[in-house]
């Protein structure tokens, strides 16, 4: 036999269920306006940054712009629900497919971009190095770098990338 709840208890525990709704609800309405911002330092490299030369300095085909400078693309760890995003959106590959590509790339003497462990180690390197590119949650974005391309975050990701610009304060 079940005891039976109070009356103090089944009113707390729908408050407790609303509030998990208005929460679920404001990481949803604040989702739908995070983006991908793909960044460089302040003196962005001599190079259009349009989608296709994005996706070509992000895959390794373009490795110097205009003027000589070499180009650094970096990348958020593996796990990164933003790396996921961003591969998706900007390079057209899921991971599992990315992780394949850049082991044939590997053995053609060509490496990946470089990892940093988080947004903010990404926006110190750009900010610090010429020539460095990546991208970060459009919450994440300060005075350090120029925005120079703005991605959609896919819906099925938009909820926890949401949460990386709360964890932030952002």
């Amino acid at each position: 036999m079940r005891p039976r709840r109070r009356p103090a208890q089944v009113l707390g525990l729908c408050l407790l269920l609303i509030g998990v709704s208005e929460a679920a609800a404001g990481v949803v309405a604040s989702a739908a306006g995070v983006r991908i911002d793909v960044v460089t330092g302040p003196s962005p490299p001599a190079i259009a940054l349009d989608r296709r030369n994005l996706r070509d300095i992000f895959l390794k085909r373009i490795v110097i712009d205009h003027a000589g400078k070499a180009l650094v693309p970096l990348n958020l760890p593996p796990e990164d629900p933003l790396r996921a995003a961003f591969s998706r959106e900007l390079l057209d590959k899921p991971p599992d497919a990315l992780q394949r590509f850049w082991n044939e790339r590997y053995f053609q003497g060509v490496s990946p971009p470089y990892v940093v462990r988080s947004q903010e180690a990404m926006l110190r390197y750009i900010a610090e190095t010429p020539g460095a590119l990546g991208y970060v949650a459009s919450c994440w974005v300060d005075e350090r770098v120029r925005v120079v391309a703005e991605l959609p975050v896919p819906a099925d990701l938009a909820a926890r990338i949401a949460g990386l610009c709360r964890e932030t304060g952002h």
